[in-house]
């Protein structure tokens, strides 16, 4: 894993480079949070890939358990994908009321995801 800070207007903004899944559990993503705090910053990119697939399916309420832990932090959060292919009418309701908030974020790219974070 790779943590790239981009600074644009002065805020700083943390990307997470991995091929892996990074994130299964809700402590893996406390630890992700631990390992940027250190680095400066509460604004952090991940890539869908890099999250446990059952994170997609509402169901399983992981989603939920580990977006409120970057709530409750004081994070913001963007995610990085292509969510069109995801069907659940729940979901796609998820993922529309969350990109009208101010937290957590689900975009396309990177560049839209920098411009969330960093306004």
């Amino acid at each position: 894993m790779e943590i790239v800070i981009h600074e644009i207007n002065n805020i700083k903004v943390a990307e997470i480079i991995s091929d892996e899944v990074l994130i299964r559990e809700i402590q893996d993503a406390l630890d992700l949070m631990a390992d940027v705090d250190t680095r400066g910053t509460w604004k952090i990119i991940i890539h869908e890939k890099n999250l446990v697939p059952q994170f997609f399916d509402l169901k399983t309420i992981l989603a939920g358990d580990i977006l409120q832990k970057f709530s409750n932090w004081n994070f913001q959060l963007a995610i990085i994908g292509e969510f069109s292919k995801y069907k659940s009418n729940s979901l796609q309701n998820f993922i529309y009321e969350s990109n009208r908030g101010n937290r957590i974020f689900f975009v396309e790219n990177i560049e839209k995801a920098l411009f969330r974070l960093a306004n």
